[in-house]
């Protein structure tokens, strides 16, 4: 999967996952002050700095016109993938501006795209999106979680370990049967045969493995 990137946005920062020591970090504009104000240095800064105010002074800044056709965060996510990362950990991407917040939801189905896996944070929730895989959880993972299909239809769907299970299923995004799931305290999986999940849960990023 290669090494994994720590990105913070601008959004409303969790704090609930610290970077590792050799984790690749980048802020998306305002996520360098969410940074900062935790005391972590970022090895590189992107975006257009509408709402840093300026580029701050920083040895590797990447700046973008406004007019770019990129988000801030996606610019961030393609940074860290040209640097050989096949995870990401996104922080400051949920609790903001709807259409920020779908636009990088929308972004977790790119990364899946490349083979690579990612998680927004939120200060309850992880989200993430497996394309042709399995998801994998642990018996300490507790409450809800819940299961779209991001690709318009998905194929193959298993749920095992859960409160309501399914086999070989097809779910479409017209029809969300798979919400308000539970965790029932035993190990969980959710994968699609052919098709792009995507994955909702109360919990940490570190419970979730994913399987290609």
């Amino acid at each position: 999967m290669g090494k994994r990137c720590y990105i913070v946005g601008a959004g409303e920062f969790s704090g609930r996952f610290m970077p590792a020591e050799y984790d690749y970090i980048i802020a998306a504009d305002a996520g360098y002050a969410a940074l900062m104000d935790s005391g972590i240095v970022p090895d590189m800064v992107v975006g257009d700095f509408d709402s840093l105010g300026e580029a701050p002074g920083h040895p590797c800044v990447v700046r973008a016109s406004a007019d770019k056709d990129d988000t801030d965060m996606m610019m961030a996510v393609r940074e860290g993938l040209a640097k050989g990362c096949g995870s990401f950990i996104i922080d400051g991407a949920l609790g903001g501006r709807l259409d920020h917040t779908l636009a990088n939801i929308q972004l977790l189905k790119m990364i899946a795209s490349k083979g690579a896996g990612g998680i927004l944070l939120g200060r309850d929730i992880c989200i993430t999106a497996i394309t042709n895989a399995k998801a994998l959880f642990s018996p300490a993972v507790s409450g809800i979680i819940s299961i779209f299909a991001l690709s318009g239809i998905a194929e193959g769907v298993t749920l095992t370990g859960l409160k309501y299970c399914l086999s070989d299923a097809t779910l479409t995004d017209i029809h969300p049967i798979g919400v308000s799931n539970e965790f029932i305290g035993s190990f969980a999986s959710v994968s699609v045969k052919n098709g792009t999940l995507l994955i909702t849960w109360e919990g940490e990023a570190g419970e979730l493995l994913v399987e290609s």
